[in-house]
């Protein structure tokens, strides 16, 4: 069976969620974050790098949201239900698939890794300049790139149902995170079609069976 080592409030939502939607029998061994909000040591008995996602199943180990996704797709959907037949459909979900970790999460990493210049373990003589520095940072070029990034998302979505286009794929999956973040930081407030495609994913059993093996996300705001 497949061991999904889940992290408390991470990535591993959208392999939980995917694993529901297959309708894949799994089991659960759970995480807990230190108090630096990094993953524990445990891990890395895992996974030498000791990060979430990962998952077994039989003596493979595999890690990496999106390789992850996909092998469960490859190895699991035998009723193609998240099959894409058309191949303009394929090349944008394999876009998607990759663009969220590859161009998107960095930039939220960024953004919650200026947040915490201005608090502990930031020796509290150089907080005030880590916070200045972040600020400056973040309005010279961060809040730019991520409204870029917003400004494309939202124009894909206002013009498709799904992100691989008129079918729900694992690009919706990949994808779900980062734009979960960007909604608990307000930042969906001018991104409608976004907000509509996120709601709709949060309105799928599967998505709600996930929530409730894996508990609920949340965001460190800064």
């Amino acid at each position: 069976m497949i061991t999904v080592h889940h992290l408390e409030n991470s990535r591993s939502h959208r392999v939980l969620w995917l694993l529901e939607e297959l309708s894949v029998p799994y089991q659960l061994k759970r995480y807990q974050r230190e108090n630096t909000l990094l993953a524990p040591d445990a891990l890395k008995k895992v996974h030498p790098l000791g990060k979430s996602p990962v998952i077994t199943d039989g003596n493979r180990v595999i890690a990496e949201s999106g390789a992850i996704l996909e092998y469960l797709q490859q190895k699991y959907d035998g009723e193609q239900q998240l099959t894409l037949n058309d191949e303009d459909e394929q090349i944008q979900g394999r876009y998607w698939l990759h663009y969220a970790e590859g161009s998107l999460m960095p930039l939220l990493v960024m953004k919650l890794v200026f947040a915490q210049l201005g608090k502990k373990p930031v020796p509290w003589l150089l907080r005030p300049a880590g916070k200045a520095l972040s600020k400056g940072l973040e309005r010279a070029w961060l809040n730019k790139q991520l409204a870029l990034h917003g400004s494309v998302i939202e124009q894909h979505l206002s013009q498709h149902r799904f992100f691989a286009g008129a079918h729900f794929s694992i690009a919706d999956v990949q994808m779900s995170f980062p734009l979960l973040a960007l909604q608990m930081r307000g930042s969906l407030r001018d991104m409608p079609a976004t907000a509509r495609w996120l709601e709709g994913m949060q309105q799928r059993a599967a998505w709600q069976r996930a929530l409730e093996q894996g508990g609920p996300i949340r965001f460190n705001n800064g």
